[in-house]
């Protein structure tokens, strides 16, 4: 499986961004795809996760600004992204893996693709 990350800018805070995450290769043993986010100094961290089935899971620091979308199959998943605050600069990442109960494991935690830069200005 390969996954591609796209949308990010630059924006002002209380702007809005929509991210992409497309898949290709073995797409159908996907269960879930997860976005991350890694800010500079910072650990990445998964900031939503949406299942094949529409399950989604949000962290709670969102608090309701983010919404996880997909297409049929997971080959594509969106992150639309509103009321964007400085703290939510960082490089975006999607990768994929089950969710069960709100908790994401990846199949495959090694992998990251290159990520979509998102800057929010104040």
């Amino acid at each position: 499986v390969q996954l591609v990350e796209s949308g990010g800018g630059l924006v002002q805070a209380g702007g809005s961004l929509r991210l992409s995450c497309t898949a290709s290769g073995s797409t159908a043993s996907i269960n879930a795809i997860g976005w991350y986010r890694q800010a500079p100094g910072k650990q990445r961290e998964l900031v939503a996760a949406i299942s094949f089935d529409g399950i989604t899971h949000y962290q709670p620091f969102l608090e309701g600004r983010f919404t996880i979308s997909r297409d049929t199959g997971l080959k594509t998943v969106y992150l639309q992204m509103d009321s964007l605050e400085p703290e939510d600069t960082a490089v975006y990442y999607c990768n994929y893996g089950g969710l069960h109960r709100g908790r994401m494991t990846l199949y495959n935690p090694d992998y990251w693709g290159q990520g979509t830069q998102v800057t929010v200005s104040s």
